[in-house]
């Protein structure tokens, strides 16, 4: 019997230890270089006077949204980035070398925060994004910066000052322009896999869907736009329960969200309200959210049953919602069509 090819493999539970959506590291800038003491004491010139040079100033560390990272993963292994010193000075006068500015690259849609106070640093969003987070030390001065007509020959030099050092929290939120919600099997990853190239693991139990899933459905102008699937929700979701309450950050950003309901369930009216406390509970403004109701899974329902449970998740919502099957490939049109007429495409 042939695959389906919708149909994911082992290769998902790899997946799922590799996307790290957040991560704490600590930053350290360089530290400056040191002045030194010299003077000058060429044959010719008599009382040649102080020429100790500056020290370099240590280098600062920035991150840098990169476009070709999709997770944190690399902050798993590594935690500690630091600058490189400044050099010491050197004798005519001659400034010693600066630290060349340490660049991290992490995923777009980085947020950046202050480990210890929670406070918000940054929020990476757009490729080449730059932030920094820690700034290099100052060199120091040499002594022929206190030359003065009291003091003709000083000997006095001061030391680089430390860069400075911060522990971070890196947060990773998908950029989606639209996120698929709704409980665990309502077919999420069926209807994201007919309607973009994406293809992950699809099944018949709870919890397939273990990482979100990013896919890109075309625009009628030709152009993309990223549809992501959230992994399954379920009661207690915005206060840890199951996986709902990891991944409902990644939806914080998208504009619209469809919010699929498994038409052959026992009870969808009760899948629809246990959703919606979930996007209430957790806040951030997601139960406001531009939102489609759609049922799924057309082909399990006669059309008696199919009247009655239009109008009643119309009555409790106040959406009417839109009938699919995922994976008989009806009504999708008309849903790409009001999802590109929400957006304003």
């Amino acid at each position: 019997m042939p695959r389906d090819p919708r149909v994911g493999d082992w290769s998902q539970s790899k997946l799922f230890v590799q996307f790290i959506d957040q991560a704490r590291i600590s930053v350290r800038g360089g530290r400056g270089g040191d002045g030194i003491v010299a003077f000058r004491r060429e044959k010719y010139v008599p009382a040649g006077g102080p020429s100790g040079g500056d020290g370099g100033h240590g280098s600062h560390v920035i991150l840098e949204a990169d476009s070709n990272l999709q997770t944190l993963l690399d902050f798993k292994y590594k935690r500690l980035f630091a600058g490189t010193d400044g050099r010491r000075g050197g004798p005519n006068r001659c400034t010693g070398a600066s630290g060349q500015p340490l660049v991290i690259h992490v995923p777009c849609g980085t947020e950046v925060r202050h480990l210890t106070t929670g406070i918000l640093m940054g929020d990476l969003t757009a490729p080449g994004e730059q932030l920094m987070v820690a700034f290099g030390g100052r060199g120091g001065l040499g002594n022929a910066h206190y030359l003065s007509n009291r003091n003709r020959a000083p000997e006095k030099c001061t030391e680089g000052r430390d860069g400075e050092e911060w522990p971070l929290q890196l947060e990773l939120k998908l950029l989606a322009e639209v996120g698929i919600i709704g409980l665990p099997n309502a077919g999420k990853s069926t209807l994201i896999s007919v309607l973009s190239a994406a293809r992950p693991k699809i099944a018949d139990y709870p919890f397939t869907t273990l990482v979100p899933n990013l896919g890109v459905v075309r625009r009628p102008s030709g152009d993309g736009t990223v549809f992501a699937d959230i992994p399954g929700l379920i009661a207690g979701a915005a206060q840890g329960a199951g996986l709902g309450h990891d991944f409902l950050r990644h939806i914080e950003r998208t504009r619209l969200l469809i919010h699929v309901v498994d038409g052959g369930a026992d009870d969808p009216l009760g899948d629809l309200k246990v959703v919606e406390k979930e996007l209430e509970a957790y806040g951030h403004g997601l139960v406001e959210r531009q939102r489609l109701l759609v049922v799924n899974k057309l082909e399990l329902l006669d059309e008696p049953g199919r009247d009655a449970l239009v109008e009643a998740l119309e009555q409790e919502s106040g959406r009417r919602p839109l009938l699919i099957s995922a994976v008989m490939g009806q009504g999708l049109k008309d849903l790409l069509n009001q999802v590109w007429k929400e957006l304003g495409v």
